[in-house]
């Protein structure tokens, strides 16, 4: 076995796209992960690199993301089958020296592209990685059941779909103070969705595509995975609320704003609105 499949960043991809599906958030082909790495996290396997990397242009240059390294689940691979295949499904990436290409040098063994959406993700990664200082090294996205369900039903704004997810579940405003970012519906794998997705970055770690899925972000796998499972959760608590006639009561704004300091976040002023 190549040593680079031990690896903690190939180990913890297999665990997060597993768990993903087995969370039914990822069906077929659906969703993408991409995992900004070090020089010196992928030093020790240069030996289970290829001969002859492939070049690959990019559609919009990345030039805040020159001679980085990613890792990143594959265009049309199913995420049930990486723990199966690895190497067939992931691509261990690095951009060239002014962010306008990028060479494979491990992975998709049976041939193909990183994810449609790397677009999005490079975007995003610019954005995350200045605003958490660089502590941000995840960028998630997946088809959550309820997440997208909600928004069918609820009005697509900021302020008020944050405060419906805080009221699902109490933890939620701990979990995610910035709230959640919505953009338009768009076609997905294009570069103006990576650009509205990577603006709502900058105030949001938490992104819904309404009627498709949801991006989320962290300076782990473990954080990004976590994030999404913790509004997915509520989400789902509040699907079946509707469903039970709507709420009779609930969480107040003075309330979440007494949970704000016992926890010491900084929540989403505007959904605070009662």
């Amino acid at each position: 076995m190549q040593q680079l499949l031990s690896s903690w960043f190939i180990q913890g991809m297999i665990k997060a796209t597993s768990d993903m599906w087995l969370k039914g958030w990822d069906e077929r082909n659906g969703g993408n992960i991409s995992l900004r790495l070090t020089a010196d996290d992928v030093e020790p396997f240069r030996n289970d690199f290829v001969a002859q990397p492939r070049c690959v242009e990019l559609t919009q240059p990345a030039s805040e993301l020159a001679n980085c390294w990613f890792l990143v689940t594959g265009s049309g691979k199913f995420f049930r089958n990486v723990q199966l295949a690895p190497e067939e499904n992931l691509v261990l990436l690095q951009l060239n020296h002014n962010g306008t290409a990028y060479h494979i040098h491990w992975g998709l063994s049976q041939g193909g592209l990183p994810t449609s959406e790397l677009a999005a993700h490079f975007q995003s990664h610019i954005v995350r990685m200045r605003v958490s200082g660089g502590s941000d090294r995840v960028i998630m996205h997946c088809h959550a059941t309820n997440l997208i369900a909600l928004s069918f039903v609820q009005e697509l704004d900021n302020a008020r779909f944050t405060r419906l997810l805080w009221e699902g579940s109490t933890e939620c405003l701990v979990v995610f103070p910035d709230g959640i970012g919505i953009v338009p519906w768009m076609v997905p794998g294009t570069d103006g969705i990576g650009t509205q997705t990577a603006e709502q970055m900058q105030a949001h770690s938490l992104v819904l595509w309404p009627f498709h899925g949801i991006f989320g972000t962290g300076p782990t796998l473990d954080d990004a995975f976590g994030l999404i499972d913790t509004a997915e959760k509520s989400a789902e608590i509040m699907v079946k609320v509707l469903s039970m006639g709507g709420k009779k009561q609930t969480i107040s704004g003075s309330q979440l704003t007494a949970l704000a300091q016992r926890f010491g976040v900084t929540p989403l002023a505007a959904a605070l609105k009662d």
